[in-house]
């Protein structure tokens, strides 16, 4: 199972979606939703990067969260995209503090 399908089916369990709801969620047609979602969790087919954007979207992640290979770096990225800017900034100059 590659990084993208395994991270795709995580956020979509953890937002409480079927593979069908997914599906209708990001625009796929009715007949395939259901079909289409579980070929990318199981790895049998790659979305293209703009129907990654468009499940990002949905489920108010970054789409970087898909391709992270490590988990707590996946985790990380979720925790800084839903901060607001004044926050974001804040972490930045934290982390920057750190590296110094």
């Amino acid at each position: 199972m590659s990084t993208l399908s395994k991270r795709l089916k995580e956020a979509r369990l953890q937002a409480e979606l079927s593979q069908e709801q997914l599906g209708l969620k990001i625009g796929l047609e009715p007949e395939s939703a259901s079909a289409r979602m579980n070929r990318y969790e199981l790895g049998k087919r790659v979305p293209a990067f703009e129907l990654v954007e468009r499940i990002a979207a949905v489920l108010d992640l970054p789409v970087t969260y898909f391709y992270a290979d490590k988990g707590d770096e996946a985790q990380l990225l979720v925790r800084f995209h839903r901060l607001k800017a004044v926050e974001r900034k804040e972490v930045i100059a934290f982390i920057d503090d750190l590296s110094a």
